[in-house]
């Protein structure tokens, strides 16, 4: 039997390649965009890949089912309720597909989307019952999906309820669940784990949203301090249950100059590179979002105006077109080039460039007399404990220099980890604020564990 998990790290998604090796039939579940692993491990094992799986019409990364099947001429599978664009072929709860000595079936499990479904494997040879679970967006390591991203919050958590209770945990307490997200992805709670997968009875022993009973008191945990729905998913879904998309995004090399005009016309830059590069120097005006730390791209989708012109600046060329990749998968796909040669080509032709201080945690707290802190986290971060009177925008909200904020004086921007702050401080240089200073090595957690006053 084969069975292979492939992880998008920055999207924190999971993908399966699953089939018999004696039958030479393989079959992928959510493809990723980006294609070639499937192709190369289909190759390594000397499998013909003949099936793809969707459970669900993905709402936070673009699917990469329209290019598998152009390359291998795989059919694909998507539950009747999913209702694509596309040529499939659509199947029921209860419905089972042979791979070989791999039995897949099909476990409807609405609640995350109505079309969601699960698929169970089978090892004939070794018995009837499921050994596995390829849960999707319901049932993850340490949590649940989100319910709110296809329809009414309260309604999507009854159905999460019912689909647990009267499916997933009806398996044996021996199988093995392995989701379709890890930790860091959108589409679940802050509980989710790293961890690539657990067991039906772990889950059930030690999950805590599994520890409730109570169907109400269930629905009333699911929906409390949900984040906010990011901005592009329904586009994103828009995309998935559409035609078949197999064509990749063409992103050119530019000059220096070609940058400086593309940035009058309104183009957004955004420099890949690490949080310090960017700070000791970088193109004025552009925005940080790393490309070499998981988020890359939930943090572009989030920021970018899908009618404006995206520019990316990295270390070299390798480092833009990577990060370009990061942003097709989550629909940003208007992309207007990158600066050929990275950063350094910049430098090389001696055009201006910004600086952003750094300060830390302690040297804030030191120092907070007279500045100005801008917490960037999300809402339900900031009710459970901040600075007091600092003043507080997410991130992705900031469109301008915030209300409440002098923009020719210093503003400490700070958020849980350094991270999400890196990004505000460009776009508040962005919106004309003159003096950000990017608050790092850690955050309002560590002025917490410091034991220094919060506000809630």
């Amino acid at each position: 039997m084969i069975f292979r998990q492939i992880t998008h790290e920055d999207l924190g998604c999971a993908s399966y390649l699953i089939g018999d090796e004696g039958a030479g039939v393989a079959a992928v579940v959510d493809p990723k965009l980006e294609i070639d692993e499937y192709l190369h491990l289909a190759r390594y094992l000397g499998v013909h890949i003949e099936h793809i799986f969707e459970t669900h019409n993905h709402a936070d990364h673009v699917s990469g089912h329209g290019r598998l099947a152009a390359a291998t001429g795989a059919r694909i599978h998507v539950h009747r309720e999913a209702s694509p664009d596309y040529d499939h072929e659509p199947f029921d709860d209860g419905w089972e597909l042979e791979l070989g000595r791999v039995r897949v079936r099909a476990i409807h499990t609405p609640g995350h989307r109505p079309e969601h479904t699960a698929f169970a494997l089978i090892d004939s040879e070794r018995g009837d019952e499921p050994w596995a679970v390829l849960t999707g967006d319901t049932l993850f390591v340490n949590d649940i999906a989100r319910p709110d991203l296809a329809v009414d919050k309260r309604e999507g958590a009854h159905d999460i309820f019912r689909s647990l209770h009267e499916k997933l945990l009806q398996l044996p307490e021996t199988c093995e669940i392995w989701p379709g997200h890890l930790g860091g992805s959108l589409c679940g709670g802050p509980g989710m784990d790293l961890k690539v997968s657990s067991t039906i009875g772990f889950e059930r022993a030690h999950s805590p949203m599994l520890q409730i009973g109570e169907e109400d008191a269930f629905v009333e945990k699911a929906i409390s301090g949900l984040p906010p729905q990011p901005p592009n998913f329904q586009g994103i879904v828009a995309r998935n249950r559409g035609p078949l998309e197999v064509e990749t995004v063409d992103i050119h090399p530019l000059t220096p100059r070609q940058v400086e005009q593309a940035q009058k016309d309104g183009a957004l830059i955004v420099d890949v590179r690490t949080e310090l590069q960017y700070d000791d120097a970088h193109v004025p005006r552009s925005v940080c979002i790393t490309a070499l730390r998981a988020g890359f791209g939930s943090k572009l989708a989030w920021i970018a105006d899908h009618e404006q012109s995206v520019v990316l600046i990295g270390r070299d060329d390798d480092d833009a077109r990577h990060a370009a990749e990061l942003a097709e998968a989550v629909g940003v796909t208007n992309l207007g080039g990158f600066l050929a040669g990275g950063f350094t080509s910049w430098r090389e032709e001696r055009l201006p460039v910004k600086r952003i201080p750094r300060m830390t945690v302690d040297e804030l707290h030191e120092q907070r007399d007279g500045l100005q802190i801008l917490d960037v986290r999300e809402q339900v971060e900031w009710e459970r404990g901040h600075i007091p009177e600092s003043i507080h925008i997410p991130y992705h909200d900031i469109e301008g220099v915030p209300d409440g904020l002098d923009a020719g004086e210093p503003v400490a921007v700070i958020c849980g980890s350094g991270q999400r702050s890196a990004v505000a401080t460009g776009l508040l240089e962005l919106h004309g604020a003159e003096h950000p200073v990017h608050v790092v090595d850690g955050g309002v957690g560590t002025w917490k564990a410091r034991g220094w006053a919060v506000q809630t």
